[in-house]
């Protein structure tokens, strides 16, 4: 399996939006403004007439709706005698869901001693994640970009410090990957919790990378 980095679907997303017709325009709100005006962004992406019927997608929650959602879910998912996902069940749960039938994602599992479940995000330039029920824990994660192709690590890790809030529900991390230390964008919740929840831990983590990828693009040597 060829590795490209986030810049690579990044690339790959802003080329799908342009062949919809949709322009870029940039536009400088203070950062807890953030979720609503991606929420606003979304919605002026559909024309006038359907624009005018509120959508109710999974990244589109202002950020007092991700508070709600975000709060509550890990102390209720772990009360004793909720069931447990395994990577099994979880892809046929997801393969299953609204999101895989419209064609906005696709998911399959990948065997081994510790099955792991790789999605492909076809909304956001066919972005892959991969997710994996560890314990009682399901996390799902993307690669960003390797830390050699950073102008400067340390400056850069700076920043994602300071920024790091202005994408909610996500961290981002180091890890080694074939031998080479690479960033990566994760997020995490209990293996108890919802499908609904899963699903929005995905699409919030694939909006996120997207996002960070734009942000922090000018701390990169070059596109990859």
């Amino acid at each position: 399996m060829e590795r490209r980095t986030s810049a690579f679907y990044q690339r790959r997303h802003r080329e799908r939006l342009r062949e919809q017709g949709l322009t870029k325009k940039e536009l400088w709100v203070l950062p807890e403004y953030a979720d609503e005006l991606a929420a606003i962004e979304r919605q002026m992406r559909r024309p006038r007439e359907d624009a005018a019927r509120p959508a109710r997608h999974a990244g589109e929650q202002t950020m007092g709706e991700l508070q709600t959602v975000a709060a509550p879910r890990l102390s209720a998912a772990m009360h004793a005698g909720a069931p447990m996902w395994t990577s099994t069940a979880l892809c046929a749960a997801i393969a299953a869901s609204e999101p895989v039938r419209e064609g906005l994602m696709s998911v399959e599992l990948i065997e081994g001693a510790e099955p792991g479940l790789y999605l492909t995000m076809h909304d956001y330039g066919d972005l892959p994640l991969f997710m994996a029920v560890v314990g009682r824990q399901i996390v799902v994660e993307a690669l960003l970009w390797p830390v050699s192709q950073v102008r400067d690590p340390a400056r850069f890790n700076e920043a994602l410090l300071r920024t790091h809030k202005l994408f909610p529900l996500s961290t981002l991390g180091i890890e080694t990957l074939d031998g080479d230390p690479v960033y990566i964008m994760f997020g995490a919740l209990s293996a108890s919790s919802s499908l609904a929840d899963v699903l929005f831990e995905v699409e919030t983590l694939a909006d996120n990378v997207i996002r960070a990828t734009e942000a922090y693009e000018t701390h990169l040597r070059e596109a990859a």
